[in-house]
């Protein structure tokens, strides 16, 4: 099945709670309480939901903000921009550009060297797969 189709009812099924209300339901984890925000093994970032390519560790730095952050996406992500007005604030969120799950936020307080974007990306709206040697 595509997962761009899922049911509701679907999603709730495959993904844990959690993963659910951030990814469906644009919710956020709390700061520095994510799964990945340590992370420095080389390696690869995917979707929660659909294991879409989004970033690799190279892309990714400690902007001290409590959640993941990376400087670019992987060039294959299609990462989709959309304006978010919650909260009474103006963001730009950025949503998963296969399955349109929610992963976080985008700012423009990045590295300048990368082109001064940061992404603050949920854990839980990722999986990590560790690069062998043999990846490399």
């Amino acid at each position: 099945m595509d997962d761009a189709s899922r049911t509701d009812r679907e999603w709730k099924e495959i993904l844990t709670t959690h993963e659910y209300e951030v990814t469906r339901r644009g919710g956020t984890e709390p700061p520095f309480s994510g799964a990945l925000y340590l992370e420095n093994r080389t390696g690869s970032y995917f979707c929660i939901c659909c294991n879409h390519l989004l970033f690799t560790s190279e892309m990714k730095f400690d902007s001290g903000c409590g959640w993941p952050s990376f400087h670019t996406e992987h060039s294959q992500a299609g990462i989709r921009r959309l304006i978010d007005r919650k909260y009474g604030m103006v963001r730009v969120e950025v949503r998963c550009g296969s399955c349109d799950a929610h992963l976080g936020h985008v700012f423009e307080d990045g590295p300048r060297k990368f082109g001064g974007e940061r992404y603050c990306i949920n854990s839980v709206s990722m999986s990590f797969k560790e690069s062998d040697a043999d990846d490399e």
